[in-house]
Order: structure tokens, then C-alpha cells, then sequence
């Protein structure tokens, strides 16, 4: 075991971070509004009494910007959090379908499934989960392994006070990023590095976010939008849900 210094993490979050801001402006530069609209619930927006096409358009673009940046920030963090086990215990990024980060300590393999918070899944992405750490387990059973071999499921943010699941741990937010690198102090010492340049990154952003705010209005007024301007509910109801 090495001990974590805190200026790598630092120097790798300042070279990396951009990747993050990259992806979703990314993201938003690429989405088309006929995706969104497929994927969302018309009748929420009729119930929500919604009149004006910002009003569903921000609402479409908000909740697609939410889910997709937890995304693309929870794959950022998995990187991090690799490198940052690479330096303490010569962690790898792991080949085995399923499982993220693999290391060794105390004579002890120890296998990690990345996810963003605690809340990550159903009951069947949670099975699929076990399957995997049950198929990594005989895996390295038979590349001759003989170390213990123990499966944790790690969770960069929130809490779980009952981390033991039997077949495997699950460690979130505080217990995660001690048991990665050492340090009970690092879930804090992280957060400033991640504020580089977030102000100019965001603004590029913004500036993206109030471009597509006016492409998706005009589009959406002249495909779902009487000659009055009021929203046509049934053709946007057909555009969603009729049979093809």
C-alpha cells in the first residue's frame, strides 16, 4: 500500500474533468427533439397543465439533461476511481464482463462493480450484478488464483448503513472512497479538484442549452402547434404513441 498523494488527484482530476464537459455539450449539440419526445409521457404534460411549447420543451430537455450528465458523470467518476486505487494499491481496471476495478490487499482479491449513488437499480439489474461477481469468482478460480476473493459493490455518493449483502459489500459515498484508497478524509478532499474550470465549462454549456431551448421551440410549434398557436395534444399524443 502507497500512500495517496493528493496533488495526483488533483493534476488528474485538472487533465480529465474537460472530458466531462466535452461528452454532454456533446450530448446536447447532437440530441434531436423527435427523440425526446418519443421517449416522454404526453399525458404528464397535458395533467401539468402545460400551454406553451418552452414550457415542454424545458421540461423535455431538463429531465434529459439530468439523466443523461448522471451518466456521463458516474463513467468520469469510475475513472477516478481507478486511478486513484492504481496509485495505493496498484489497482487495474478490470477485464472480467461486469466488474470495473480489480486489486489485492491482505491476500485479499477484491472485485468492484462502479456505480454513481446507492439507488442505481431494480431488483434484476441487482441479480445481474451477483451473476457477474459469481462468474468473476470462477473465473479467477480457474486462472489459478488462489486468494480470497471477495465482491464489493461500490457507490460513489450516499449512504448505506448495512453494507454486508452476503454474497457480496456494498460500500457508498465515505466508506467507498476510504476503502479505494486508505484515506476516511478523501470523499471530502475530492470536491474542490472537480470545481476546475467549471465556471467556463459551464457557460459553454448554458450558451448550448439557450440554443437548443430556441431550435426545439420553433420546431416543436410548427410540428404540434395550431394555426392559434395552441398546443395540438392529439397529434402530439399520435406522434408519441399511435401504431405505425
Amino acid at each position: 500500500m502507497t500512500k495517496l498523494n493528493l496533488a495526483d488527484v488533483t493534476r488528474y482530476v485538472e487533465e480529465n474533468i474537460g472530458v466531462f464537459h466535452a461528452k454532454r455539450l456533446q450530448s446536447l449539440d447532437k440530441l434531436k427533439l423527435e427523440s425526446i419526445l418519443k421517449r416522454k409521457n404526453p399525458y404528464l404534460f397535458r395533467a401539468k397543465y402545460m400551454l406553451t411549447s418552452e414550457q415542454i420543451i424545458r421540461g423535455l430537455l431538463d429531465a434529459y439533461i439530468s439523466s443523461n450528465e448522471e451518466t456521463i458523470f458516474g463513467d468520469w467518476m469510475e475513472g477516478l476511481a481507478i486511478f486513484i486505487n492504481a496509485q495505493v494499491f496498484d489497482g487495474k481496471k478490470s477485464g472480467i464482463p461486469g466488474v470495473d476495478l480489480e486489486f489485492e490487499h491482505d491476500h485479499i482479491r477484491y472485485i468492484i462493480a462502479i456505480k454513481s449513488g446507492p439507488n442505481w437499480g431494480n431488483s434484476s439489474q441487482i441479480k445481474k450484478m451477483e451473476a457477474d461477481f459469481n462468474s468473476a469468482r470462477k473465473v479467477l478460480r480457474t486462472s489459478g488464483a488462489k486468494v480470497n476473493v471477495v465482491a464489493v459493490n461500490g457507490c460513489c455518493y450516499g449512504r448505506d448503513n448495512h453494507p454486508d449483502k452476503g454474497s457480496y459489500q456494498k460500500l457508498c459515498g465515505q466508506r467507498f472512497w476510504e476503502f479505494i484508497s486508505g484515506d476516511p478524509e478523501l470523499y471530502i478532499k475530492i470536491i474542490e479538484p472537480l470545481g476546475h474550470l467549471s465556471r467556463e465549462k459551464n457557460e459553454s454549456f448554458m450558451q448550448a442549452y439557450a440554443q437548443a431551448i430556441n431550435r426545439f421551440v420553433v420546431e416543436f410549434a410548427k410540428d404540434f402547434c395550431n394555426a392559434q398557436g395552441a398546443i395540438d395534444w392529439p397529434k402530439l399524443v399520435a406522434f408519441n404513441s399511435a401504431n405505425l
